[in-house]
C-alpha cells in the first residue's frame, strides 16, 4: 500500500482553462434587457431589478438609499405587513440596496410561486407610496445608526478619505450628515422614483433554473407591460473630480485608543486597460493575507489586527486604497512602514515565488467567486457599466493573471505606485 508523504507539499499547478456559464440575453415586450444565467441543481431563481438610481443621481443626501428602501414599505394595494405576510408564506424574500452607481431590488423565490410572487413584486416596483409614518421610521434607525457609526474611527477614515479625494460635493465624495436625517419626505423619493424607476432605466438580471418558456414568459408578462412606459429621459450629469486633493488631513477623535488610516489615490475603472495589471499590484501590496503589508505591519511589527488594500471601480472613476486601525502610540511607525511597503513594489521586481502564490490565489480566488448561477449574475452586475462581453472579459482576465510578469508590475508600479501622488486621511489620536 502507497501512503501519502505529509512532510512532502504537493506540487502547485496553475488552472489551464476555466468554462463560464453563458449568459443569455432576450428583450421584453417593451424594450427591457433581460439577462439569465440558467444553471444549479435546486428549483430556486434570484430576479434583480437593477436601475441608475444611485447616490449619483440624487439632488438631496439619502433619497436614492430611501427610494429603494421604501419600496417594501406599502404599495397602493398593500401595507408594509401585507407585503411581509405574502412572501413570507411562500418561503421567498426581498432584498433592496443602494449603491453609488445604481439601486436594485432583488427577489428570491422558489420557480413554482413565481406566478404568485410576480405581480406583487412588480408592484411594489411601480406603485409604492412611501407613506410617512414607514419613512420616519427608517430614517429614525438609519439616524441611529449613523450616530454609532460616527464613533468608529475606521468609518470616519473612510467617508474622509473619499471627500478628500473626489471633494465633499461629488457624488462619489458626498455623505449625510446628522441633519440629513430630518429632511427626507416622502415627495421627495415620489419625484425621484418617477424620474429615475422606469422600463428605459432598468436592466434585469435573473439566475437559477431557468430551464423553460414559462419563466421568461412570467417574466415578460409583468415586466414587459407595455403600459408601463419611461416617465423622463435619464440625464447623466459630469461632476468634476478635486484636482487639487490635500495630501494628509488628520482628524482628532477624543477618547479614541486607534487611529483610522486611510491610504489612496484616484486612478481609473475597469475601462482602463492597465486595469488588471494595477489590481494584480493591489493583491501583491495588500489584497490577500499573506500580502506586504499584512506581513509587515501586523506579522513583524505587530501594529494592527489586520490591515488591506482594494480597488474600487466606479461607473465615471475608480481608486485604490489602503485601509487600518492601529494603536495611537504607533501610527507614526505604522504609516512609515506602509509607504516602506509601496516604495519597495517600485525599487524591486516580484519574486517568482512571490508572484506565483498571489497568482495562484487569484485565480482560486475566482474559481470561488464563479461557484453557481448567482454568484455569476453578482460577476455580471460588476460589468454591467462598462459594456464588457462576460465571458471575453474574464478569459482576458484568467489570461491576464497567468501571463503577467514581474517586469511589467514593476513598470506598473513607477508609474502608479509613486509614494508622493498618495493621499491619506488619519482618524483618532
Amino acid at each position: 500500500m502507497n501512503f501519502l508523504d505529509r512532510t512532502k507539499q504537493p506540487k502547485v499547478k496553475l488552472i489551464e482553462n476555466i468554462s463560464l456559464l453563458k449568459p443569455n440575453e432576450h428583450k421584453l415586450d417593451n424594450g427591457i434587457l433581460f439577462s439569465y444565467f440558467d444553471g444549479g441543481t435546486q428549483d430556486v431563481i434570484k430576479i434583480e431589478c437593477v436601475f441608475n438610481a444611485g447616490t449619483w443621481f440624487q439632488e438631496k443626501n439619502l433619497v436614492a438609499f430611501s427610494t429603494i428602501k421604501m419600496l417594501t414599505e406599502g404599495t397602493k394595494n398593500h401595507s408594509a405587513a401585507e407585503l411581509a405576510e405574502i412572501f413570507d408564506s411562500y418561503g421567498a424574500f426581498v432584498e433592496t440596496e443602494a449603491e453609488k452607481d445604481y439601486s436594485s431590488i432583488s427577489l428570491y423565490s422558489l420557480n413554482r410561486h413565481l406566478e404568485k410572487l410576480l405581480p406583487v413584486f412588480i408592484e411594489m416596483i411601480r406603485e409604492s407610496v412611501f407613506p410617512f409614518d414607514e419613512l420616519s421610521v427608517l430614517m429614525e434607525n438609519s439616524k441611529q445608526n449613523h450616530l454609532v457609526s460616527m464613533q468608529r474611527v475606521n468609518y470616519l477614515a473612510r467617508i474622509s478619505f473619499a471627500q478628500q479625494i473626489f471633494g465633499e460635493n461629488h457624488p462619489y465624495g458626498k455623505y449625510a450628515n446628522l441633519n440629513d436625517y430630518d429632511n427626507v419626505t416622502s415627495s421627495d423619493l415620489i419625484s425621484f422614483h418617477k424620474k429615475y424607476y422606469h422600463p428605459g432605466n432598468l436592466r434585469i438580471i435573473a439566475a437559477g433554473k431557468i430551464n423553460n418558456s414559462s419563466t421568461i414568459e412570467l417574466i415578460n408578462k409583468y415586466f414587459g407591460d407595455k403600459t408601463w412606459k419611461n416617465q423622463s429621459e435619464t440625464i447623466t450629469t459630469n461632476f468634476k473630480i478635486n484636482t487639487n486633493p490635500k495630501k494628509s488631513i488628520f482628524i482628532p477623535k477624543d477618547g479614541a485608543l486607534q487611529s483610522g488610516i486611510r491610504i489612496g489615490k484616484i486612478l481609473f475603472n475597469k475601462k482602463k486597460p492597465d486595469y488588471l495589471g494595477v489590481f494584480i499590484l493591489n493583491v501583491v501590496l495588500g489584497g490577500y493575507f499573506g500580502s506586504r503589508l499584512m506581513s509587515n505591519i501586523r506579522e513583524k511589527n505587530g501594529y494592527t489586527y489586520g490591515i488591506g488594500s482594494g480597488m474600487i471601480s466606479l461607473k465615471n472613476s475608480g481608486y485604490m486604497y489602503i485601509a487600518s486601525e492601529v494603536g495611537a502610540d504607533v501610527r507614526e511607525k505604522a504609516l512609515i512602514e506602509i509607504y516602506k511597503e509601496i516604495k519597495g513594489l517600485r525599487e524591486k521586481p516580484i519574486n517568482n515565488e512571490e508572484l506565483n502564490l498571489v497568482k495562484n490565489y487569484l485565480i482560486g480566488s475566482f474559481l470561488r467567486s464563479i461557484d453557481g448561477p448567482f454568484a455569476l449574475s453578482e460577476r455580471f452586475l460588476g460589468l454591467l457599466d462598462y459594456g464588457f462581453d462576460f465571458n471575453e472579459y474574464y478569459n482576458n482576465y484568467i489570461l491576464t493573471i497567468k501571463n503577467i510578469t514581474s517586469k511589467q508590475l514593476l513598470e506598473l508600479a513607477n508609474t502608479y505606485f509613486a509614494e508622493n501622488s498618495f493621499c491619506e486621511t488619519i482618524v483618532g489620536k
